[in-house]
């Protein structure tokens, strides 16, 4: 079951929807725009599957980039950045949005180490999984002819 959400220029089906990433499959009727907005941390990639998208793109100056996307084509608008599309003809694309985690995002208050004064694992990897141990096969048998 999809969900479907009509739109002024068309409609929006949304296929993933987490705080990092969102998939959208659009459908923009010919002529068809969206409100010139910007998000705030998230870019928004467009991919054209079929149909020509125009994307509009606000510089720190005065002009405006315009982008024409033809099927198999793909834009990425930075977050931050006023941008809008319009539909030259009935277009079907991907709309991706995505915010970018920082590879350095950890922040250390207490360095690891190796405290040689407590043992916080007594036992090692080794001993919790048998690594490094020998059985005699004999035992084995005499095993199983006990069980029986």
């Amino acid at each position: 079951m999809s969900i479907v959400e009509g739109k002024v220029w068309g409609t929006t089906i949304p296929l993933i929807q987490c705080p990092q990433v969102e998939l959208h499959s659009i459908f923009v009727n010919a002529g068809g725009y969206c409100s010139k907005h910007r998000h705030q941390s998230k870019k928004n990639v467009f991919y054209v599957e079929d149909g020509e998208l125009e994307i509009h793109r606000w510089k720190d100056y005065d002009l405006v980039d315009v982008t024409v996307l033809y099927a198999e084509d793909l834009a990425v608008v930075p977050a931050g950045e006023y941008h809008m599309f319009k539909a030259r003809r009935d277009t079907k694309a991907l709309e991706i949005y995505y915010s970018e985690l920082s590879l350095n995002d950890i922040e250390r208050d207490i360095i690891g180490g190796v405290d040689t004064e407590y043992d916080l694992f007594p036992e090692t990897v080794a001993d919790l999984f048998g690594i490094g141990k020998t059985m005699d096969l004999g035992d084995l048998s005499a095993s199983n002819k006990e069980s029986k």
